[in-house]
């Protein structure tokens, strides 16, 4: 019998390099068509193992979904960033590498960070998403995000619509 460790758990310096290459499958397979292809390669070049080993020994809040030794997912949040908007914690990020999705590891990584957010005094909060990105945009509506803002965000000479999610 072959047993899997599926654990969420804080990210260590360790993971930075599993981190990026979750970060450039996620980012080529939701945004492939939305963000302008030159200008997604740059997105995605500037998050390589430096960087997120960076981010994690400054201490941003990161997890990670570990499936047996191997990074499947990650997660970062903390403060609200928008603050005329009136919620106290954001998900910046949470993707899964294509092969682990659909497959409740979403669900399971959003929980965990609603559930460290609440722990550390953050009762409500928001995450941003591209109009565009019908999974994400369901995702969150399953999860129960209301819409509460509509902001456009500029790619290069395009522009992109992305929505505010809020959950209390």
């Amino acid at each position: 019998m072959v047993q899997t460790s599926i654990t969420i758990r804080a990210a260590r310096p360790a993971d930075s390099a599993e981190i990026a290459a979750v970060h450039d499958s996620a980012w080529h397979d939701a945004y492939r068509g939305i963000i302008p292809g030159r200008e997604l390669e740059k997105m995605i070049a500037r998050r390589g193992p430096r960087w997120w080993k960076s981010a994690i020994a400054r201490g941003s809040r990161l997890m990670v979904l570990d499936f047996d030794e191997s990074i499947g997912g990650y997660a970062s949040y903390g403060r609200n960033r928008v603050p005329s908007l009136p919620y106290q914690g954001e998900l910046f990020e949470l993707y899964l590498a294509p092969e682990f999705q659909g497959l409740g590891f979403g669900r399971r990584l959003f929980q965990a960070v609603r559930r460290d957010l609440a722990e550390h005094g953050y009762q409500n909060m928001l995450v941003w998403a591209l109009a565009d990105n019908d999974r994400a945009t369901a995702f969150y509506e399953r999860m129960g995000g209301k819409v509460v803002r509509r902001a456009p965000e500029k790619f290069g000479s395009e522009m992109r619509d992305r929505v505010a999610f809020a959950f209390d």
